[in-house]
């Protein structure tokens, strides 16, 4: 089955924090589990936050804002049922093709290093770690939050960022 991304419709952001629990069950098989607090989806979905979507019903999203004057992601999620099938990587091209329609120099994003869906999935996909003295104050505020909210004692974080070429240069 195909899962075409398309932006989300009003009606498709409810089911939305139920896709990000299922994933989440995917980190406690490998002994990471998530203190109790509203999912990403939910925070995004207060903030008024855009998000893309895969299938119709919604079988992932990814969110994404902005931070130093790029594009941040926010969060990819796919249904644990689904992962594997494509749907994440239809996600993040989607992204990535967004953003670089809007002029972005790059897309941003935290994430765990070691985890095998995390940060070596998004280094397949062109991604690298940016070093800290490259980070902006937007990237350094994530990052202060993260561990005030206690996500860095769950396993070690990574900044990293994918550029983007300038417009009308590739």
């Amino acid at each position: 089955m195909e899962y075409d991304v398309r932006p989300a419709r009003p009606g498709d952001l409810a089911g939305l924090p139920s896709i990000e629990d299922s994933g989440d069950r995917l980190f406690q098989r490998i002994g990471i589990v998530f203190p109790p607090s509203p999912t990403i989806a939910e925070e995004m979905i207060a903030k008024g936050a855009g998000f893309l979507v895969a299938g119709d019903p919604p079988v992932g999203f990814a969110t994404v804002g902005e931070v130093d004057g790029a594009t941040h992601l926010e969060q990819i999620s796919v249904h644990a049922d689904l992962v594997g099938r494509g749907i994440g990587t239809r996600l993040l091209r989607a992204v990535v093709d967004g953003a670089a329609g809007r002029g972005s120099p790059g897309v941003s994003l935290l994430t765990f290093r070691d985890v095998p869906w995390n940060g070596p999935w998004y280094a397949r996909h062109g991604f690298a770690e940016l070093p800290e003295e490259r980070w902006g104050p937007g990237v350094r505020a994530y990052w202060d939050a993260e561990i005030a909210a206690g996500l860095h004692d769950l396993g070690p974080r990574v900044v990293m960022w994918l550029p983007l070429p300038a417009p009308g240069t590739g």
